[in-house]
């Protein structure tokens, strides 16, 4: 009898040992020759960086060398340099603006980074900004994760920056300066510690889970209620949504490492806290300002209220029926460039 339960026992363990290694074991990336008829074919711009990258851009907006207004726009979790914002074309020629968007790495048609970190974020968009010669000073505009990238440009290069947008900004749960009182309760930062393991060290069951068809998963965002409010929902009926984000997609190995990336970095441990970062326009030639929706499911605008309260140089925006999609709502976008450019007050 005892040597029975030791086997089953011992059976057991061999089984729960090869779970434990098939979780932490992803699927290998689907190997490509030069020959081969699935290779991807490059249509975009690209530029190629200092360490030997390609970062793939576009411009839209009046042309750089007639503009009044220089502004990068930074895209968020499972988006690309195609993201829309609904500027008015009338605004842009007033005012002319000339748009640089571009894919981070590994979107779109961008090379992924191995050594992805918040600093490389802000020195990808100043070797761009450099080699696309559009001038010592510029605008960043950063929407949801996108804005890590950003934050990064206020720490790094607070002298290329003429203004600063961050549009329902990530906050990362590991900012020293964030209260345990204010944070102790949301689920969200439970979510996002679990999420973070997971991705860590057992990456392949996080891929089995955002790809398998039998359960349903945080994968399958479209529409989803727990994520977007009632006026998001209505926006995604008539806007692309995430195209990364589909299982389809995520079953690619180069999407989900990817994402997966940015995610982990985005919400590490950062080398600075934004709320230790000082004004970098200190002689009000321009402004920082925060945007955020007051039923944003994704980041909670108690946290950015704080934020924007440790950093009084920031000016605050909050939309009252707002969820985390405001970019795309009628009228943002304006609302942002009149704000960014000529430094109206605050809603």
């Amino acid at each position: 009898m005892l040597g029975m339960i030791s086997r089953t026992g011992f059976v057991l363990l061999m089984g729960l040992m090869g779970m434990f290694y098939f979780a932490t074991q992803l699927p290998p990336p689907k190997e490509i020759s030069e020959a081969d008829d699935d290779l991807p074919v490059i249509t975009s711009t690209r530029i190629r960086l200092s360490d030997g990258r390609y970062l793939a851009y576009t411009e839209r907006g009046v042309p750089k060398f007639k503009s009044n207004h220089k502004i990068v726009l930074v895209h968020g979790f499972g988006s690309s340099k195609e993201m829309n914002f609904l500027a008015p074309q009338e605004l842009i020629d007033e005012l002319k603006i000339y748009f640089l968007q571009f894919d981070r790495a590994g979107y779109g048609e961008s090379d992924p980074n191995p050594n992805r970190s918040v600093k490389s974020e802000a020195l990808d968009i100043q070797e761009l900004a450099d080699q696309l010669q559009i001038g010592s000073k510029f605008y960043v505009i950063g929407v949801s994760l996108g804005s890590y990238s950003t934050w990064s440009c206020l720490k790094y290069i607070p002298d290329r920056l003429a203004g600063v947008a961050l549009v329902v900004p990530v906050v990362n749960y590991w900012w020293p300066s964030l209260p345990e009182s204010l944070i102790k309760e949301d689920y969200r930062r439970r979510l996002v510690q679990w999420s973070i393991w997971v991705a860590h060290y057992a990456p392949g069951l996080l891929y089995w889970w955002v790809t398998q068809k039998w359960l349903p998963s945080t994968s399958v965002l479209e529409k989803n209620p727990v994520f977007f409010n009632n006026r998001d929902i209505d926006v995604l009926k008539t806007t692309p949504g995430f195209p990364m984000l589909t299982q389809d997609k995520l079953r690619e190995r180069g999407v989900f490492d990817t994402l997966r990336n940015d995610f982990t970095v985005a919400f590490s441990h950062w080398e600075f806290d934004p709320m230790d970062l000082s004004n970098p326009l200190p002689q009000n030639q321009s402004s920082v300002h925060i945007w955020q929706g007051y039923e944003d499911k994704v980041v909670p605008f108690q946290l950015q209220r704080y934020v924007s309260s440790k950093l009084p140089w920031i000016h605050y925006h909050e939309v009252p029926d707002g969820g985390h999609l405001i970019v795309h709502y009628n009228g943002l976008s304006e609302a942002i460039l009149r704000a960014l450019l000529f430094q109206e007050k605050p809603l």
